[in-house]
């Protein structure tokens, strides 16, 4: 029997000596979120979330080495990811908004296929802005904020 998300990443940060609280949470998509709860949420979370980004990577490899049709896992330390999320959709939106102010189209910054799936979902039903993606074998993977 495998294990449950929960239960391997429970392993996990025993192993490292964390001392931990875990809250499994699914959202409105079916998406598990596991909470992770720690006198130690500054290490476990890393530099810029890098730790983070880690472990929650190797768990999702764990789970779908076992599964292949394993669902993907997020991974978050105190709300940390929520957090970032909310910060980073501020700063596209002010970017969305000079786009309606002046018309012109406005090319964010290279991101992770995560944060490239948060603005093209910010902007779906947006009446005035789209996203505009690179062709698939594009090196650079940009998106630009554009007028409807």
């Amino acid at each position: 029997m495998n294990p449950t998300p929960q239960e391997l990443l429970d392993t996990m940060l025993g192993h490292l000596g964390y001392a931990f609280d875990i809250q499994e949470s699914a959202g409105p998509d079916g998406v598990v979120t596991l909470q992770v709860f720690t006198a130690e949420s500054e290490r476990l979370i890393g530099p810029g979330g890098r730790t983070l980004d880690d472990l929650q990577f190797l768990l999702n490899r764990l789970l779908q080495a076992k599964d292949r049709q394993a669902p993907r896992v997020i991974v978050d330390v105190e709300h940390y990811r929520t957090m970032q999320q909310d910060g980073f959709l501020k700063e596209i939106r002010v970017l969305a908004e000079q786009v309606r102010a002046t018309g012109r189209p406005v090319q964010l910054e290279p991101m992770n296929s995560y944060d490239r799936r948060l603005v093209h979902n910010a902007f779906k039903d947006d009446p005035q802005v789209t996203t505009v993606s690179p062709h698939d074998d594009a090196r650079l993977k940009r998106i630009t904020l554009v007028r409807r």
